[in-house]
C-alpha cells in the first residue's frame, strides 16, 4: 500500500499568507490523490521507501529514509510557478520484509495511474532499484511498442546479472531485456567505478555513455548535439538520477561516494536539458542517504535538483532579472 504523507512535512516559513508570489513549495503542496485527470501542468511526488536493492548489491544502506528527508527540504523552496501550476503528493511505497519486486510493481502502477491521470510523476528514492518500477509504470502507459529512451544520469551502468535477485545494480540489464523497444544512455560514468566486463556488456548492449572525463573534456555543444539525438529517435524519455554520480565534496551522503564526480551545476544542466524535452515524462531522484549525510548538504543538493526537475516538467519560466 502506498502510505499518506503526514502533513507536518510540509511545513516552514510563511511571508504570506495571501500574495502568491511569496509563496513557498509547502503551501501550494495538495495531500490527495486527484480524482480526476489534470487539466492544468501538475507534478506528482510519489515516495519510494527502499534499500533492498542497495542491500543486495553489498552497499551502504539508509536510502530508505531519503524520501521524506527531500519532502522537508523541497518544502522550503520558493514556489515560482504560473497560478496554474500545481503539485501533488501522492505518498510512500514502502518495501516491507525484502519485497523489492512487490514494491517496484506497486511503484509501477502509481506512476501509470499518475501518467493516465494527466500528472507528470516525480519519484523520491530510495535505492537506485527506485528506477525499475519508475520503468514499469512508464512501459505500462507508453505500450509494448513504444520507443522509450531511459536516460541515466549516474556514475554506474548499474547493467549486472539478476540471474541470482534483482538489486540496485540491475535495473538498466532488467530493462533492456524486457522490451526491445527500451533504449538507455548514461551520463556521467565514472571509468574506474565500472568493471571492463561492465563496459563490454554496455557496448553488447548497444547503451549510449558519456564519460565523467568526456563531460568535462569534450565542447558542450557536441554533448548536447549527442543528447538530443539519441532523445529525437524516442517516442518517449524517462529520466533517473543517482545521487552517486555527483562529487563525494559536494554529496557526501549517498550509497557509493564519487571521488571525481559531476559538480552540481552539471548535474543542474542536464537536468534542466533533458527534463525540459516535451518527451520527457517523469523523473526520479535516487540514493540520498541521510544517515550518511553530514550536515543535511546532499540532502539539500538533493532537493534543489528534484525541483530544478519539477521547474523543466512543468515548463515554468524563471525571470532571469
Amino acid at each position: 500500500m502506498i502510505n499518506a504523507t503526514k502533513p507536518g512535512i510540509w511545513s516552514g516559513r510563511i511571508d504570506d499568507v495571501t500574495n502568491r508570489a511569496a509563496f513557498r513549495l509547502h503551501q501550494v503542496m495538495q495531500l490527495n490523490t486527484p480524482k480526476e485527470s489534470a487539466t492544468s501542468p501538475t507534478c506528482a511526488l510519489i515516495g519510494f521507501s527502499s534499500d533492498e536493492g542497495v542491500r543486495r548489491n553489498n552497499g551502504r544502506t539508509g536510502a530508505s529514509t531519503g524520501p521524506d528527508s527531500l519532502r522537508y527540504e523541497l518544502a522550503k523552496l520558493p514556489w515560482r510557478q504560473p497560478e496554474n501550476h500545481h503539485i501533488v503528493d501522492l505518498g510512500t511505497i514502502i518495501c516491507e520484509d525484502g519485497k523489492l519486486e512487490d514494491a517496484q510493481r506497486e511503484l509501477g502502477q502509481v506512476v501509470y495511474r499518475s501518467l493516465t491521470a494527466n500528472t507528470i510523476p516525480v519519484i523520491l528514492g530510495g535505492g537506485h532499484e527506485t528506477a525499475f518500477g519508475h520503468y514499469l509504470g512508464v512501459r505500462e502507459f507508453a505500450g509494448p511498442e513504444a520507443k522509450i529512451g531511459v536516460i541515466n544520469i549516474d556514475a554506474h551502468f548499474d547493467l549486472r546479472s539478476y540471474a541470482e535477485q534483482p538489486s540496485s545494480g540491475t535495473m538498466f540489464k532488467q530493462m533492456l531485456d524486457m522490451n526491445a523497444n527500451t533504449s538507455y544512455y548514461v551520463l556521467g560514468i565514472q571509468e574506474f567505478g565500472n568493471t571492463q566486463l561492465l563496459f563490454d556488456e554496455a557496448d553488447r548492449l548497444g547503451v549510449h555513455y558519456i564519460t565523467e572525463v568526456q563531460l568535462d573534456e569534450l565542447p558542450v555543444e557536441q554533448i548536447y548535439t549527442q543528447l538530443h539525438q539519441f532523445i529525437a529517435t524516442q517516442d518517449y524519455i524517462m529520466l533517473t538520477l543517482c545521487s552517486d554520480v555527483l562529487d563525494a565534496a559536494a554529496a557526501p551522503g549517498v550509497s557509493a561516494p564519487s571521488p571525481f564526480g559531476l559538480s552540481p551545476k552539471q548535474v543542474r544542466e542536464l537536468i534542466r536539458i533533458v527534463a525540459s524535452e516535451q518527451k520527457t515524462l517523469s523523473f526520479d531522484i535516487s540514493e540520498i542517504n541521510p544517515l550518511l549525510d553530514e550536515g543535511g548538504r546532499t540532502v539539500k543538493l538533493g532537493a534543489y535538483l528534484t525541483n530544478e526537475a519539477i521547474v523543466s516538467l512543468l515548463g515554468g519560466i524563471q525571470n532571469d532579472n
